[in-house]
This record gives structure tokens, C-alpha cells and sequence, in this order.
């Protein structure tokens, strides 16, 4: 069986030991279009991350059986062709929920209490030459007793609302689906969920509900002193928009994981906001833990195993 996986560098040095074993492995670091359609001629199992399967692409793998999606959203993938052509797509569910919801308690905790600033204040000498035993200028903020809207409250929403009551935190959340089908918390409107919110946090799709659903007006609904964290696709917030929110202190600050344009344009407004400590980016990496890839993997050759 041939496995052609064609951006193989999108997980890192994670071992693929658990595919090898099905096959002969071929893994590409990365594929242009054009150098995909070559690649795939002879391959049996596909495995992509973020290259996009056309339809061209499809036709350009006559012995192709089975599309294994490197991740939980299959947005890159014509399911419709597809599907014409009787090709089952897998993806792995359910991988990256401790890694995400980490990352997005690491980064609101760092807006919150500045964990840098701290460690140069130590470093740098300015505590050996204080004439007291600590440094009160700047006193960070506690989560407890302050309210986190969730805006999406599937399986990793309700793992950052679990992590939230052990804040000591309220939280209510926003149905993007219209379903509110959790009953632990309350469910309320966008505009309810912005007024209130002094964290709003972001786990939902994009999709046709999601796409451009935080843009100037929604920020302008927030509290000044509020932070808004976006851990699940670019697109969702306008970013223009945030910077603009940013830099004029409509809000207080704001994490971001994700974005429109992957990697980041040196024209990305998030990179020119005039108020930079305001801001905490990564690179698309909230998924991205070492037993979260190792899941990821062992979840590829599972759906490969069934396919065959």
C-alpha cells in the first residue's frame, strides 16, 4: 500500500512510526499545488494537513482509496468530489482538546498577570536594587469572580468552562449553531455575551454562521477592560478591526492563535498595533502539543486501518 503524505512537515519531528508499519511510506515536507499533482500518481492513501484536495487533484490519483485529514477540520478538502469519485475522508476528532484549551488559559493568564515582566524585573537587576522586598507598581488581575464568554461551546468550549469554575469564574456562552445544547451553563445572545463578558474566548467552526462574526461593532459592545481570544480559526475576527480595537483602547487586550492568511503577511494589522503589549500571538499552534501530535498519528493510522 502506497501512504503519500504531502506536507509532512506540518507535524514536526513527531514520529510516523504507527503509519509506516501499513505501508510504504513517502512524506514530502511541503507540496505546491502543482508538485502535488505529481506526487499523488501512484498513491493509494493520501494524508494532507493543510494542501488543498480538488477535484483536480482527485483525478490526478487514479489508484486513491482513502483521504486521511491530518487534523480535525476538513475545510481543505472537496468532500463533493470526493465523494463522486466513492473516496471516503477521515479525519481524527477530539486530539488537540487538552492542547487548546492550555494554550488558551497560558495566554490569557500571561495578559492578565505578566509573567515576563516579573522575570526581567529579576533578571535585569531593578529587584537587587530595590529598597523593598517586592514590586507592587503594576498588581495583576485575578480570574476569580470574573465572568468568560464562550463563543462556541463544544467539546473543547465546555473544557475551558470546566477549567474556567476552577477560577472561580461565571460562564455563559454564545450558540454559533443555534442548538444551545449544553444545559450547565446559561446560553445567551452575541450582543448579551459581549456586554457582559470580561474574557470572551473563541472555540467555534468556521462556517458561513462564524465567518466575519466579530468585526468593529462587536468589540465596540465590550467592556474597555475586557480580552477576547480567538484559539479556532482565522476569520472569525475581523483583524483589522482588533488591531483598530487594540490601539485605541477599545478593548484591553486580546490572544490570538489563528488568522485569515496563514502564515501572517508583513502587512498583518495584528503585527502594527501601537499598542503591542496589549497582544499575545502564536502561530497556529494551540493544537500542537507533543502527545496532541502523538494522538494525532496514532489517530491516522487508525482511520487508515479501518479503511482498508
Amino acid at each position: 500500500m502506497k501512504i503519500v503524505f504531502l506536507d509532512a512537515s506540518t507535524l514536526g519531528g513527531t514520529s510516523l512510526a504507527p503509519i509506516a508499519v501499513l505501508g510504504e511510506l513517502v512524506c514530502y515536507p511541503t507540496s505546491t499545488p502543482e508538485e502535488a499533482l505529481q506526487r499523488v500518481a501512484d498513491a493509494e492513501v493520501l494524508i494532507i494537513n493543510k494542501v488543498k484536495v480538488t477535484d483536480e487533484l482527485l483525478a490526478a490519483a487514479p489508484r486513491l482509496k482513502l483521504v486521511c485529514e491530518a487534523a480535525t477540520g476538513v475545510n481543505n478538502i472537496d468532500l463533493a468530489a470526493a465523494g463522486r469519485r466513492g473516496i471516503p475522508v477521515r479525519n481524527v476528532a477530539g486530539y488537540s482538546t487538552d492542547a487548546v484549551v492550555q494554550l488558551t488559559f497560558t495566554q490569557l493568564l500571561s495578559l492578565l498577570t505578566g509573567p515576563e515582566r516579573f522575570d526581567a524585573y529579576v533578571k535585569d537587576g531593578r529587584y537587587a536594587r530595590s529598597p523593598i522586598f517586592t514590586e507592587v507598581s503594576q498588581p495583576f488581575t485575578e480570574l476569580s469572580a470574573k465572568t468568560l464568554g464562550i463563543i462556541g461551546m463544544g467539546t473543547i468550549g465546555n473544557r475551558v468552562a470546566r477549567v474556567a469554575d476552577a477560577f472561580g469564574m461565571t460562564v455563559l456562552y454564545f450558540s454559533t449553531s443555534g442548538t444551545s445544547h449544553c444545559r450547565d451553563y446559561p446560553s445567551v445572545s452575541l450582543e448579551a455575551l459581549l456586554t457582559r463578558s470580561d474574557v470572551v474566548s473563541i472555540h467555534a467552526p468556521l462556517n458561513e454562521r462564524t465567518a466575519g462574526l466579530i468585526g468593529a461593532a462587536e468589540l465596540a459592545r465590550m467592556k474597555p477592560t475586557a480580552l477576547i481570544l480567538n484559539m479556532a480559526r482565522g476569520g472569525i475576527i475581523d483583524e483589522a478591526a482588533l488591531a483598530d480595537a487594540i490601539s485605541d483602547g477599545t478593548i484591553a487586550g486580546a490572544a490570538v492563535d489563528v488568522f485569515t492568511c496563514e502564515p501572517v503577511p508583513e502587512g498583518q494589522p495584528l503585527l502594527h498595533t501601537t499598542h503591542p503589549e496589549r497582544l499575545r500571538l502564536s502561530p497556529h499552534v494551540a493544537w500542537a502539543s507533543q502527545e496532541a501530535l502523538d494522538r494525532l498519528v496514532q489517530g491516522i493510522a487508525d482511520n487508515i486501518r479501518k479503511g482498508f
